[in-house]
């Protein structure tokens, strides 16, 4: 099936995370065909080590490339802001990162006091350090990590199970803003956490939640081409995340996929 797509641009974090960028993809340009690929082997990125995340990110990429991607989303924050630099010129091919809109929540603020929500690997970094100093010229910019949260998605809980999933975003909300009264925006730097969305804006109403996702949309314009909008999901498994557990989750939100079980070893 992939054989007959026209130059598509893959997409792929460790989970279903990244799907959120592949709509975002269709709804800016229908014609252009994609390669979704969940790679639930490697769930979670947030508990890896940066050599752990590099070799993850490029046998995700190299099996992309294989399959005919003329370009490659790497739709998560951590490996991106981690990591990304480090492989440029072990790719095969173009790849955009995903990374915190540390500037547009500053524009969105009142208080000029805002946080980068992520996984573990991302907000314990140097690198989101780094990238904080540079985007944030001085202003107040806390991290905060979010990997807690992550599960409630990929599980299918904020689906299946909205009630505890809404209960763990509140408690999570509750306690940023003890430890931060008067921040005012938050960035939802993991690409599964922006499916949670409505659960933080009733966790925390008046709050700016901010999605990177529209950025990489502009940044891939140039490399869109006239396919026929077709989508051909790939995916890998482990014990705790089955290639089952995806399907569910696909059918629940309407998203009329079948993953096809691929292994990057």
């Amino acid at each position: 099936m992939e054989h007959r797509l026209h130059k598509p641009i893959g997409v792929f974090d460790a989970g279903i995370g990244s799907y959120a960028i592949v709509q975002e993809i269709q709804r800016a340009h229908p014609a252009q065909d994609l390669l979704y690929l969940a790679d639930r082997a490697s769930f979670p990125y947030g508990s890896k080590t940066k050599d752990e995340l590099a070799a993850a990110v490029l046998a995700a990429i190299e099996a992309l490339a294989a399959r005919g991607a003329a370009a490659v989303v790497l739709a998560s924050n951590a490996p991106s802001v981690v990591v990304l630099d480090t492989l440029q010129d072990r790719l095969p091919l173009p790849v955009v990162g995903v990374y915190p809109p540390v500037r547009e929540a500053l524009r969105a603020s009142r208080s000029g006091h805002v946080a980068v929500l992520g996984v573990q690997s991302l907000v314990s970094s140097a690198e989101i350090q780094a990238y904080i100093r540079r985007e944030a010229a001085g202003a107040r910019v806390e991290t905060a990590n979010a990997s807690p949260l992550v599960e409630h998605v990929e599980n299918g809980d904020f689906l299946a199970r909205p009630a505890p999933t809404q209960a763990a975003v509140d408690r999570y909300m509750a306690d940023l803003r003890r430890r931060w009264p008067d921040v005012d925006a938050c960035t939802l730097s993991s690409t599964h956490l922006p499916w949670l969305r409505p659960y933080f804006e009733r966790a925390a109403p008046g709050m700016h939640f901010i999605d990177p996702a529209q950025s990489v949309v502009e940044q891939l314009r140039p490399r869109f081409s006239q396919g026929q909008g077709r989508v051909v999901c790939l995916a890998t498994e482990s014990a705790a995340h089955p290639l089952s557990g995806l399907q569910a989750m696909l059918d629940t939100l309407g998203v009329r996929l079948k993953p096809e079980l691929i292994s990057l070893q």
